[in-house]
């Protein structure tokens, strides 16, 4: 596939995003949110996929939106309204991709750059990477996901402190809050990307996915509904090929082919 604002490429099963407007800090503009829905789409397709992995090019992640393209002519509120609702239409896809999908934050992720971060599964942050709901500075309200994203792992008033005051914040403390998973030093962020990645290659798609397609929804449904979520998710994994297999590596006392403990030693992390 070829785009204008972004790349994307297949590496054996390890999908790869890399939004590439780096002259303009890869901040988000019409057809970069194009290319992004198309991405998305052909993404949640492919079977052959076990992970995703994105960033940005040149130093930094995602600046936010375009506001050089922002103030081109006067939009009503509808079209504005529209414009959001355009977001929505892959940026619910983006969250619910049944696969593990990670971002390699280097530089600013700003506005709609630390959102569409924290619709990933796992942050890695460069030591240099820099975070902010820079929403309030313009007298706009966080989108592209903000407003459900942060609480969900920050905390209630913790969120509101980061998205009132519109401050910036550093990888260090981006770990504290929890957005962050792991920092490392920008020339060895892509790498540690993959090599997490990779430790998903022989783990069930199928059991990553309906977990965590029934954990999003976990904040927002009682005790009962989740558990007859939680009874349809294991009936299906129940079935898959995939399980059939490890039940019968476990019977012939044959190692598992997905553990992360094992490889999480010989990864040396």
């Amino acid at each position: 596939m070829s785009f204008e604002s972004l790349k994307y490429e297949v590496r054996d099963g390890l999908a790869i995003i890399t939004l590439n407007r780096p002259e303009k800090r890869n901040a988000l503009d019409i057809s970069m949110r194009t290319e992004l829905s198309e991405v998305v789409l052909d993404i949640r397709n492919d079977t052959t996929l076990y992970a995703v992995i994105i960033t940005g090019a040149g130093g930094a992640f995602c600046a936010g939106g375009d506001i050089q393209s922002m103030a081109k002519g006067k939009r009503t509120s509808f079209e504005s309204r529209k414009r959001i609702q355009d977001i929505y239409s892959w940026l619910y896809e983006w969250v619910s991709l049944e696969l593990p999908v990670i971002a390699a934050v280097d530089g600013a992720a700003y506005g709609a750059g630390i959102n569409i971060a924290l619709a990933a599964d796992f942050i890695l942050a460069s030591t240099r990477a820099r975070f902010c709901e820079v929403f309030g500075r313009v007298g706009l309200i966080p989108d592209v996901g903000g407003l459900f994203l942060l609480p969900r792992i920050v905390g209630l008033q913790r969120a509101k402190e980061l998205v009132f005051s519109a401050r910036s914040f550093d990888a260090k403390e981006g770990k504290d809050l929890g957005i962050v998973y792991a920092i490392h030093e920008p020339d060895k962020l892509m790498d540690a990307a993959i090599e997490l990645a990779g430790r998903f290659r022989n783990a069930s798609r199928q059991a990553i996915g309906l977990s965590k397609n029934i954990m999003n929804q976990s904040f927002n449904l009682d005790f009962r509904a989740l558990g007859e979520l939680e009874a349809f998710g294991q009936a299906v994994a129940h079935d898959t090929e995939y399980h059939s297999a490890a039940v019968k590596r476990f019977l012939d006392k044959e190692p598992t082919l997905f553990d992360w403990d094992r490889m999480q030693k010989k990864d040396g992390a």
